[in-house]
């Protein structure tokens, strides 16, 4: 499985750099949409990195508190800072922009970032297996709805997946938004 996921993550690297080319069109404006739904929840984004579809735009318009995922282990869940448009980011341990500072908090709708996702609701992640273990420990205490963001190019006949990969609830692409 890891040589199949493997190859999928290098096909999923090259479809979504050539969607990235082509730019971001209204997903943004879709997923503050969905979000909207949600009212005060407290939300997680992430903050995009290489050519993943930014949803910094949606996350500053959520009413409720928003929190991005900083890693702190390998293997581990993610744990989320709160984050705010001004927040002071610094880099954290694996490369991503984190709050230099603030309380943790604990999210009822997360936007998860992908490199594939599929008609099922599987997506395919950087192999690390963070939001997989997140999802798992989030839901084992609370409801928690899980929305991929992605450009629609990203999506493939079937994600590879094994016993630990989660489902999304939805996927929210620049083409539209689909409920799994």
């Amino acid at each position: 499985m890891d040589e199949i996921k493997a190859a999928a993550r290098k096909d999923a690297f090259a479809r979504r750099k050539e969607a990235y080319s082509r730019g971001q069109g209204q997903a943004a404006e879709l997923l503050a949409d969905v979000l909207a739904e949600f009212g005060t929840l407290t939300l997680s984004g992430y903050m995009p990195m290489r050519t993943e579809i930014d949803p910094l735009p949606a996350m500053a318009r959520h009413r409720g508190p928003v929190g991005v995922p900083v890693i702190l282990a390998p293997a581990t869940p993610l744990r989320f800072r709160l984050w705010t448009p001004d927040a002071t980011m610094v880099t954290g341990d694996f490369g991503a922009l984190i709050p230099a500072d603030g309380p943790w908090i604990e999210p009822q709708v997360m936007i998860a970032p992908l490199l594939s996702f599929d008609a099922r609701g599987y997506r395919l992640g950087y192999g690390g297996g963070f939001y997989d273990r997140t999802v798992q420990a989030l839901r084992a205490r609370h409801k928690v709805t899980v929305i991929g963001f992605a450009f629609a190019a990203q999506e493939v006949d079937e994600v590879p997946i094994d016993q630990h990969d989660e489902k999304l609830d939805a996927i929210v692409t620049e083409a539209g938004v689909r409920w799994f």
